[in-house]
């Protein structure tokens, strides 16, 4: 009879790789300094994308203060059956990303030391990012989570929460110009005051084995 051995856990990516990724801190302290010398995240430099960026560290900085993680998410996140890392793909000129990584790093700071975040530049990453195409695109922002003791991939979301991605997928189907479906995916977002995400991110840990 032969001896039977489960698959090595396979990591999503290199421990050291993981290390040199950013904190919310220092994530977001990159995306100032770009601003500070009149530019943005990335090797895509406009005008256009620069006051993108102005418009997003004002949302970063609201949704900052004013999310507030519902009891049942908190409860969930604080009892994950195993210590997770959720690692979120993003950068500073999407407007997606700066209404919900925010609220990402809440839930990971309701999760009494069970959930650890670090974030990685979609463009300098895109041997990762490929990995996790919306269709064709290399849509942001996309969470991966992992197991914090092996780095597999255990669930993965992204880029946004279901009825944001039907307005976009609407929009386009209209043929309607980019800066109309913005408007209407921002004026959900305002809306639905990050309550769709968080039913998302419960829905999501409560699916983990």
């Amino acid at each position: 009879m032969s001896d039977f051995s489960p698959p090595t856990p396979t990591p999503v990516l290199p421990s050291e790789r993981l290390e040199a990724s950013y904190s919310y801190t220092a994530y977001r302290q990159l995306v100032d300094d770009a601003l500070a010398q009149g530019k943005t995240t990335g090797p895509q430099q406009t005008e256009e994308l620069v006051q993108y960026t102005k418009l997003n560290e004002q949302r970063m900085s609201r949704l900052d203060k004013t999310t507030h993680v519902l009891p049942e998410l908190a409860d969930a996140a604080a009892h994950v059956p195993y210590p997770l890392v959720w690692l979120i793909l993003t950068e500073g000129w999407c407007g997606d990303a700066a209404q919900i990584v925010p609220v990402l790093e809440h839930i990971a700071q309701a999760s009494a030391g069970n959930i650890r975040t670090r974030y990685l530049l979609r463009d300098e990453n895109l041997d990762l990012m490929d990995r996790y195409l919306t269709g064709t695109s290399r849509a942001i922002p996309r969470l991966i989570v992992l197991r914090a003791d092996t780095l597999e991939e255990v669930a993965q979301w992204g880029p946004r929460p279901t009825p944001a991605q039907d307005i976009v997928n609407q929009a386009k189907a209209e043929g309607v110009d980019h800066d109309e479906f913005i408007a209407r995916v921002h004026a959900w977002y305002a809306h639905d005051k990050t309550q769709t995400l968080q039913q998302e991110m419960l829905e999501l840990l409560q699916g983990l084995q």
